[in-house]
């Protein structure tokens, strides 16, 4: 397995393996790596002859209030799983070779990226789709892996790709879950006992909606409502949002007729989780 800093010299390597017919499977991650990120890896392993995995902590997808200093990173950890999944390629760049001195180039996505998570957490979308257009053309993938999780962040993603004609298919990947059903994520880290044993009512009320749609609920409105209402009693829950969405669109549903996505985000504490589940 390599580790690699300086783009030039991966985007150099990759022309190399495309010129012998190579295809390349990519995983963009900011490390503080989980189950969730080795099943993209796995998938990648599966279906590519080459595989790249980043890993890279984007300042510019923090808000000014949030936790980028704190942020996990523990390389050493982080590439031996790696090595361990079978990724041959570590791309770990610091921030001064992404973001040069006098940066002033961002991409956004003018639609998608100011709804749900975009209103509450300005320019974050704007530095996703920045550093992820500049990591695709570093790797140059023909296939890149996202996990459901970040659900509203692959719909954009997808959108960039498809808006600006990059050559990279988008697959994206189911949510991996701790036993208890507590979607993976980095920042599950900074939950205490209680808050931990709290969050878990996140995926349970996700499941409740599915059920009442399943039995003949179509009000979109009284299933947010009694959303709401099961996540409340834990005591230690704050709710950001729960909504339910058309899937590509993310437009407001009103009745459901058709397939939706419901999402929400909750603070435990100072923990921010987001999850959702896809209901056909």
């Amino acid at each position: 397995m390599q580790i690699i800093k300086e783009p030039h010299k991966l985007t150099a390597i990759i022309k190399s393996y495309k010129k012998r017919g190579k295809t390349i499977g990519f995983v963009p991650t900011m490390g503080a790596l989980h189950n969730g990120h080795v099943s993209l890896i796995k998938k990648a392993r599966k279906e590519n002859n080459i595989v790249v995995l980043s890993i890279f902590v984007n300042p510019t997808q923090f808000g000014p209030k949030e936790d980028y200093k704190k942020y996990p990173r523990n390389f050493s950890r982080d590439s031996a799983i790696a090595k361990k999944t079978g990724v041959d390629i570590i791309f770990a760049p610091e921030v001064k070779d992404i973001y040069k001195s006098g940066f002033s180039t961002y991409i956004e996505e003018t639609n998608l990226s100011h709804i749900l998570e975009g209103a509450i957490r300005p320019d974050h979308f704007r530095g996703v789709t920045t550093v992820v257009l500049k990591l695709f053309n570093t790797v140059q993938p023909d296939i890149s892996y996202f996990g459901q999780k970040d659900y509203q962040q692959a719909v954009i993603i997808k959108k960039m790709v498809k808006d600006l004609n990059l050559d990279t298919e988008i697959k994206v990947l189911p949510t991996v879950r701790e036993k208890d059903s507590l979607a993976q994520s980095s920042r599950n880290i900074y939950l205490n006992k209680e808050e931990r044993k709290s969050a878990i009512v996140l995926y349970s009320s996700l499941i409740y909606a599915k059920e009442l749609i399943e039995n003949g609920l179509t009000d979109a409105e009284e299933i947010k409502k009694r959303m709401r209402e099961t996540i409340t009693k834990e005591r230690l829950a704050k709710i950001d949002y729960i909504e339910i969405r058309e899937p590509e669109t993310l437009q407001p549903v009103k009745k459901i007729t058709r397939e939706v996505v419901i999402l929400l985000a909750v603070k435990f504490g100072k923990v921010r989780l987001i999850d959702n589940v896809i209901m056909n």
